[in-house]
């Protein structure tokens, strides 16, 4: 028996600083690429904005998952990839250089320099040596390449486009950082305008996007999400003729053709072309008011269904291509011009927005489709009322109302035989097509900003555009002290003139570069790459690496990015293996989204949020500071104006790295929304506590462990291993507590078998701890490369159990025995017990009923 090792406390403060002294001096997680004898794993965390504010304790949650399986994947013998780096372009800093003066430049690696002291102090096992920063000019260098590739592929364009123009930001916006006309950040009123832009024909991968979703390792949640943003529909084009003495047509798509025989009137976007040309000069002053007012709303607001409808009559008419009836033509902002043809007919019996339409401006709505009355029942809709127009019905039913004299007869045909036949018949009319049509919209790809990649190219006094030579690249930022937009719409980057003019080095022929800046998106579409090859100067990345890196074989992050981000780095991968660049089809082969970790908040009893700081709790539970009022407590996402953001500086000053680690895990399922409580933080480091006094104090024996401890020990291996595979963190964490409440004891005597165990199988939630007991046990190598145990299946079998002998229902007696006995061998044995023997007293026995490992039960 050897004495305990020691009586020191658990010091998580120094053992931790010696550890992550230790890794960084040794480089402990740099990783080799191409080794042979090892199968490859690379794991990807969504890399952060550094913003000014630091870490939350949100932001860690997904890094400690990653670390947890990228250090058992080590000690199971893989080669892995686990970077970081930093989303750093954006508007926050540009908005801080307008308001202080400090460069972007400067306030963004300040920021850089907090996240990564905050991240390095977590422990987690990043190769820091393949660290990117989108704002370096080494890295924005291949992000301008790519552009390039893009431009000479005809994916990149210019266009006059209708955008969120936000003259206070000096930006364009997406719709998603528009709300209510406002921008999302300093709520700043917003304008549509029409505006030069660079687009990307996303569009053009439309259908690819798609379809190969369905080879990929996502939630189905995640799935639907890119699929409705693409939004694919199929159906047909349809002429309808503009009744005017000038002539004219519109043509819509609709996914249903065979309603067409209950189209009543039709609707245009406000900003359609045709708008203005068709509206007649009794109408032309509502249509102006009308379209200066859809133009301060955001296409988001403007197409959320609960919104009132409005909308305008432009005074004109369209013949419907089946009936031959006038109907009139409107304008309303739920209709986009972006989107499909700008122009829709309108079918009010049969879509909810056109019924409501039509009441609210007393249109005629006709039925054409006679309901199903049991369907219509189970939806509460009276068929009836359908029939006369006062409901509207979009279920099953049969075609009614629905023919004409020129060979169109769908009536009483199903759906799917009307929309062929009718499709069909306007295709020999030469007034419609079959079409497949997407939601998704080309990607806007400019933005009035300075803090941007620079586009690589030059407009040429004669009107041509230059892409700027390889050789030329990187084209940097100009250094300005200005970073106020001009508010006329041209970018910060039009103050700069002299980095403006350009003379082509071979001709002498002038331009201008281009005063837009490349999306924050940009940069993160391809960062997943440059980790594999991040000081590469020759080429955005080496050829064989990427053949041996990629896919990311597990992509984990925040929800929030689950359609753009992942749509758009989709869109560049894609282009980029058609062009030979890459060796896969798609970037990320299986990705989880981490659940939201929430902060404590109070509202009072309107249901007024009240800041933390102003929050008093007491015995009788939370109260206003200053009136006593009684406040309810809940779980809501951390901001900065509820004051309830907590700072993992803060948790890990209290309780250590490995604690907050195990905690965050600890709370539940990685891809659930939990809420944060720093009190209960103490449990977990009770635990670590407890495991470090019972493998550092408790005397260590060579002795090898009985048949129950063996049974605990390969049980615990067996689930933790399972657990970490499925990263079902929490439920592992429970059995490395069940283990150390088997083990744990003043002066036990601890197996070095078990002890070295549960040191690895905690060591990656743990690892500072971990190193540390691991050094204690006499070992001189890091704990990090480990062989990972194996369970062994004959050690966690039971040779006997209790078992319950009853007689006619009641328990008379209690043996051991085998739970693989059969039934027979178990009656024999109950049979043979004294005192169930006295029990029977020489009564036949009519059967006996076994319960394997439970129970036998004899019936007399």
């Amino acid at each position: 028996m050897k004495e305990n090792m020691s009586t020191a406390e658990y010091d998580f403060a120094s053992i931790e600083k010696k550890w992550q002294k230790y890794w960084e001096e040794n480089k402990t997680f740099k990783t080799v690429d191409f080794a042979a004898d090892k199968p490859k794993y690379y794991v990807l965390d969504m890399f952060p904005y550094p913003s000014g504010s630091g870490l939350h304790v949100g932001h860690p949650e997904g890094y400690t998952a990653t670390d947890i399986l990228c250090r058992y994947k080590r000690q199971n013998g893989f080669n892995v990839l686990h970077p970081m780096g930093w989303d750093a372009f954006g508007l926050p800093a540009e908005q801080y250089a307008v308001e202080t003066g400090t460069h972007p430049a400067v306030t963004t690696a300040k920021n850089i320099d907090t996240f990564r002291r905050q991240i390095k102090a977590l422990g987690f096992s990043y190769d820091w040596d393949r660290e990117v920063d989108t704002t370096d000019p080494k890295y924005y260098k291949w992000t301008q390449w790519i552009f390039k590739q893009l431009y000479k592929k005809g994916l990149a364009y210019i266009a006059e486009v209708p955008v969120n123009w936000c003259p206070a930001l000096g930006t364009v916006l997406a719709n998603e950082e528009v709300v209510n006309g406002l921008s999302e950040r300093g709520n700043h009123p917003v304008e549509r305008r029409p505006m030069r832009q660079w687009m990307l024909r996303i569009t053009e991968y439309a259908e690819r996007l798609l379809k190969d979703l369905d080879d990929l390792d996502w939630s189905e949640g995640i799935k639907e999400m890119q699929r409705n943003w693409i939004g694919k529909s199929e159906g047909a084009e349809v002429v309808f003729k503009i009744v005017r003495p000038e002539g004219g047509e519109v043509t819509v798509f609709t996914t249903r053709p065979d309603t067409l025989f209950g189209a009543t009137y039709m609707v245009l976007a406000p900003e359609h072309v045709l708008v203005d040309e068709i509206t007649t000069p009794a109408q032309a002053e509502k249509v102006k008011a009308y379209q200066k007012m859809a133009a301060s709303k955001s296409d988001m607001d403007r197409t959320e269904l609960a919104t009132e409808k409005t909308g305008v009559f432009t005074g004109c008419f369209a013949v419907n291509p089946v009936s031959g009836e006038k109907i009139p033509v409107w304008i309303a902002d739920y209709v986009l011009a972006s989107y499909g043809t700008g122009a829709i007919m309108a079918v009010p019996a049969h879509d909810t927005r056109d019924f409501e339409f039509a009441q609210e401006f007393n249109l005629p709505i006709r039925c054409i489709i006679e309901p199903d009355r049991e369907a219509a029942a189970g939806e509460g809709v009276n068929a009836d009322d359908v029939l006369e127009g006062k409901a509207s019905w979009t279920g099953p039913g049969r075609m009614i109302h629905s023919s004409n004299s020129d060979g169109l007869n769908i009536n009483g045909m199903t759906v799917e035989e009307s929309i062929r036949t009718t499709t069909e018949w306007l295709l020999s009319r030469g007034i419609g097509r079959a079409k497949t049509q997407y939601k998704l919209r080309d990607w806007l790809f400019s933005r009035q900003r300075y803090w941007g990649e620079p586009f690589p190219l030059v407009h040429m006094d004669d009107g041509s555009i230059k892409l700027l030579s390889d050789d030329e690249l990187p084209l940097t930022l100009p250094e300005m002290e200005d970073f106020k937009p001009a508010g006329t719409g041209e970018p910060p980057l039009a103050k700069a003139k002299q980095w403006l003019r350009y003379t082509d080095p071979e001709t002498g022929k002038q331009g201008w570069r281009e005063t837009n800046t490349m999306p924050q998106w940009a940069g993160s579409c391809w960062y997943y790459l440059r980790y594999i090859d991040p000081l590469n100067d020759k080429a955005f990345i080496d050829p064989e690496k990427e053949k041996y890196w990629m896919p990311v074989d597990l992509y984990v992050g925040g929800a929030e990015h689950a359609v753009l981000h992942l749509l758009y780095a989709r869109f560049w991968h894609k282009v980029l293996f058609d062009l030979g660049f890459v060796s896969t089809k798609e970037p990320f082969q299986k990705l989880v989204n981490q659940g939201m970790i929430l902060g404590l908040s109070y509202k009072d009893s309107r249901g007024v949020l009240v800041p933390t700081d102003e929050v008093e709790v007491t015995t009788e539970g939370p109260v206003r500071k200053d009136t006593g009022e009684k406040l309810v407590e809940f779980a809501a996402k951390m901001s900065k104006s509820l004051k309830n953001v907590v700072n993992p500086d803060d948790v890990k000053h209290q309780y250590g790295a490995d604690s907050m680690r195990l905690y965050e895990m600890f709370m539940g399922p990685l891809e659930a929304v939990k809420p944060w409580n720093t009190k209960s933080v103490e449990g977990v480091f009770r635990f670590l506590r407890r495991s470090f006094k019972m493998v550092a104090e408790q005397p260590i024996v060579e002795d090898k462990m009985d048949q129950d401890q063996a049974r605990l020990c390969h049980t615990v291996i067996k689930k933790v291993t399972e657990d970490i595979e499925s990263l079902d963190f929490n439920t592992a964490i429970s059995q490395l507590m069940i283990f150390v409440n088997g083990f744990a004891g003043d002066n036990k005597p601890l197996p070095r078998e078990a002890a070295e165990t549960f040191v690895i199988l905690l060591s990656p939630f743990a690892p500072h701890l971990c190193e540390e007991l691991w050094e204690k046990l006499g070992h001189d190598d890091t704990i990090a490369y480990v062989k990972w145990p194996t369970h062994d299946e004959a050690a966690l079998k039971i040779n006997e159990v209790e078992v319950a002998i009853q007689v006619l229902g009641k328990i008379r007696a209690r043996v051991m025995m085998s739970p693989e006995l059969t039934h027979e061998e178990m009656s024999e044995k109950a049979l043979a017990v004294p005192a169930i023997q006295e029990e029977i007293g020489g009564r036949p026995v009519r059967k006996t009923i076994c319960v394997p490992g439970r129970l036998v039960n004899i019936v007399v």
